[in-house]
């Protein structure tokens, strides 16, 4: 998608999104070029995107793929997960199982990109509002000595009353 204006692109990534449960290729553009572009209104349309995907298939069928997005080396592609599912634990299977939702996005708490640990700090807090106990329990974990685990810290603990 070479085209200049970010909202010709955006509309090119929410198709693709609608178009990737039954086309492979089109999930496969989303990851290998639409995770590059520069604009930050296109990431949050890929985030639409991958969970129209995950939507489509069913949450629980999509595991793998959601395991192999977190596992790209392009903070991006994982933003667009942790992104794209929120709130998870609003979602079929991970509203059953909080606790895979919760490992999935722990796991970036320290990575190198300030935009994905903003999402996961962020993706942690709205979970908390439903699942306090287990989120306090994944915090308690946490090497609070990293400044970047730190810093997600902070975001998924939230403002204290």
């Amino acid at each position: 998608m070479d085209d200049s204006t970010y909202q010709v692109r955006m509309l090119g990534t929410y198709m693709l999104g609608q178009l990737s449960a039954v086309r492979p290729d089109s999930l496969e553009i989303l990851e290998t070029k639409v995770a590059h572009d520069p604009n930050w209104r296109v990431q949050e349309m890929l985030a639409k995107a991958f969970d129209s995907y995950c939507r489509c298939i069913g949450y629980e069928q999509s595991l793998p793929k959601i395991e192999k997005w977190l596992s790209d080396p392009n903070p991006n592609v994982k933003r667009a997960v942790i992104e794209g599912l929120r709130i998870w634990t609003g979602r079929p299977y991970f509203k059953d199982h909080p606790k895979i939702a919760i490992e999935c996005i722990s796991r970036y708490r320290s990575e190198d990109s300030e935009y994905l640990r903003k999402s996961v700090g962020n993706a942690l807090r709205d979970i908390s509002k439903k699942y306090p106990n287990e989120i306090a329990e994944e915090l308690s974990t946490w090497n609070l000595q990293d400044k970047k685990t730190l810093f997600t810290y902070k975001l998924a603990k939230g403002k204290q009353k």
